[in-house]
């Protein structure tokens, strides 16, 4: 069957396929056949079972139509500069992972910065993430951080 990549979730991998018929199948990287990363809008041949598509490649002689939602995916509500400024100052405490909207691991340094021996843990790890947030394109932070909507 053929249908066109609807979206892809940057974290897991996972997403969702519109296809000819109508109806929309997901997907996990594991299903995905083909070298590379489904992208939205990507035009792809698969097998369906149930409400899952497997073997899923791409066509190569079909252009991707991207919606105008995905055509954009450089606009987020964060800054990377700001990430990083709030990880060098308050970095052990772990603000700038609760900014950033990684509460689970925000707690885990809050936690941790309790303690000397966490303390240990938290500063390289703070000091680790500012130099990421620097270094990363605004695309590639743009998709890893971006807010999902509900």
């Amino acid at each position: 069957m053929r249908g066109q990549v609807l979206g892809v979730d940057t974290r897991t991998g996972n997403g969702i396929v519109l296809g000819d018929d109508g109806r929309r199948y997901s997907f996990r990287p594991d299903d995905w056949a083909h070298r590379g990363e489904p992208a939205v809008g990507m035009v792809v041949d698969y097998e369906t079972h149930e409400n899952r598509a497997l073997s899923i490649f791409p066509l190569p002689s079909a252009a991707p139509v991207l919606a105008t939602s995905a055509a954009s995916p450089n606009q987020n509500d964060r800054n990377k500069l700001v990430a990083a400024i709030i990880a060098f100052l308050l970095g052990p405490l772990g603000i700038h992972r609760f900014y950033l909207g990684r509460t689970g691991s925000g707690i885990a340094m809050l936690v941790l910065s309790c303690t000397i021996v966490g303390l240990l843990i938290s500063v390289p790890w703070a000091l680790i993430d500012m130099v990421r947030y620097l270094v990363m394109s605004d695309r590639e932070f743009a998709e890893r951080y971006a807010r999902i909507a509900p």
